[in-house]
């Protein structure tokens, strides 16, 4: 079983900052890629931000140059960074994980229960 724990969420007013964490554990062998999503009331699930495993990283256009992502491999943690936060970015964000369980055969998908960002003056 791999289980991912996020924290970090909360209230911000525009223009604020906001640090989001999420650790995975459980029986983990690998982890490929880590990322972030989000999905807004009436919206689909959409990518905020990703990382590899060599560091490589990806932004929705939408974040580019307000949020970064980090990963801590040794500890199997991801975190994001928001920067001037928009109330646009109003949202629950998940994080998810590409890794393969000790022992297992073959990649999964894992995703995190979501934090809620509230970005409101």
């Amino acid at each position: 079983q791999v289980q991912l724990v996020e924290s970090g969420g909360g209230l911000v007013e525009p223009g604020g900052s906001l640090r989001l964490s999420c650790a995975a554990s459980g029986t983990i062998g690998s982890i490929n890629t880590m990322g972030w999503y989000r999905q807004a009331p009436g919206n689909q699930r959409e990518l905020v931000a990703t990382i590899t495993s060599g560091g490589f990283t990806n932004y929705a256009d939408s974040v580019k140059g307000r949020f970064t992502i980090s990963r801590d491999s040794a500890r199997n943690t991801v975190s994001l960074q928001m920067s001037n936060l928009k109330p646009e970015d109003t949202a629950v964000y998940f994080c998810k994980i590409n890794a393969r369980a000790t022992g297992g055969l073959g990649w999964i998908n894992y995703w995190g229960q979501g934090t809620q960002v509230t970005v409101s003056s």
